[in-house]
């Protein structure tokens, strides 16, 4: 008599927007209630501490962005390259409205910025394709808590209007939802044509863990 052998059934292979996302959620909600941060989402920031949040806040994507530019033609980068996401501009836009004649001269970047900055332009010129990991940290993350960062900000800095907080402004809710599912499609891209996406899962983690210490030297400053 014919031994039936068990039914194998295949799992079917994570996406790379799925592996990031399960690789660095608890990263996540740690990080994102760190340092500066945790101040900020319970609307005590002063506004000298937000400036220089948004001082090295830029400092990363003056980095970033230039550099997602410049590799647009790399077949695992260039579907991460949406230009409607970009934030160094309105991050400057912000500085400009929040800073003031009579504030001290700016702080320099925290010593975790500085070797962030450093990070970005290593892989630029070795890994192109762990661009993406940062990408996705920075991008994902607006879209997906912008918005209540823009209440939180304007009630504990008392602000008018869109001054001061262009940097959450993706557009009405619609907008912010189809940029973040364009984001997310054009991570299944790159996970079909990136030579190794278990690095950029990689490089995820460690993008987090060095925004946790940004954080953390941002509120060590005061």
């Amino acid at each position: 008599m014919a031994i039936m052998q068990p039914t194998m059934i295949e799992t079917p292979a994570l996406s790379l927007p799925q592996r990031l996302k399960a690789a660095t959620a608890e990263q996540h909600r740690r990080v994102e209630r760190s340092g500066v941060m945790a101040t900020l989402l319970r609307g005590r920031i002063e506004r000298l501490a937000y400036l220089a949040l948004l001082r090295n806040l830029h400092a990363l994507y003056a980095a970033l962005e230039p550099a997602l530019s410049r590799q647009a033609a790399h077949p695992a980068v260039g579907p991460v390259v949406v230009p409607e996401l970009f934030r160094r501009d309105a991050l400057e836009s912000d500085l400009r409205a929040l800073q003031r004649e009579a504030d001290p001269p700016a702080e320099v970047l925290r010593p975790a910025t500085v070797a962030y900055v450093e990070r970005l332009r290593e892989i630029e010129a070795t890994q192109p394709e762990l661009l993406v990991a940062h990408a996705y940290v920075r991008y994902l993350g607006d879209l997906s808590g912008g918005q209540q960062l823009r209440r939180i900000v304007r009630r504990a800095l008392a602000l008018q209007g869109a001054a001061g907080t262009c940097f959450y402004d993706f557009g009405d809710t619609s907008q912010v939802s189809r940029l973040a599912q364009g984001f997310r499609a054009a991570l299944d891209e790159v996970g079909a044509r990136a030579h190794d996406a278990g690095a950029i899962v990689a490089e995820a983690e460690g993008a987090f863990a060095r925004h946790g210490q940004i954080f953390e030297q941002l509120a060590a400053a005061g």
